[in-house]
């Protein structure tokens, strides 16, 4: 049975709704750390523009970004990843 958009939405959207809180409140620790200590660097920069770059992904169109997300995310594929990791 496939359920409609508007049945999802009226299912999902107390969830979604809390977990996008959760990440803005998130933010707004991080930008008034920052604006206490100083901006970012190194790794937590990095990781600040990957959320940046999430969020757009987000906001963007179409019904792949699960997809496009796992990829931002990731680790390029190594064929010796075995070997690198030990496994």
């Amino acid at each position: 049975m496939n359920r409609t958009a508007n049945s999802i939405l009226d299912e999902k959207f107390l969830d979604v709704r809390a977990k996008l809180l959760e990440v803005a409140a998130d933010f707004d620790r991080i930008d008034r750390a920052a604006s206490d200590e100083g901006p970012l660097s190194g790794q937590s920069r990095d990781h600040r523009e990957r959320l940046g770059e999430a969020i757009n992904i987000l906001r963007s169109d179409g019904a792949d970004r699960a997809e496009r997300l796992q990829k931002l995310f990731s680790r390029d594929y190594e064929s010796s990843w075995r070997k690198e990791m030990q496994i």
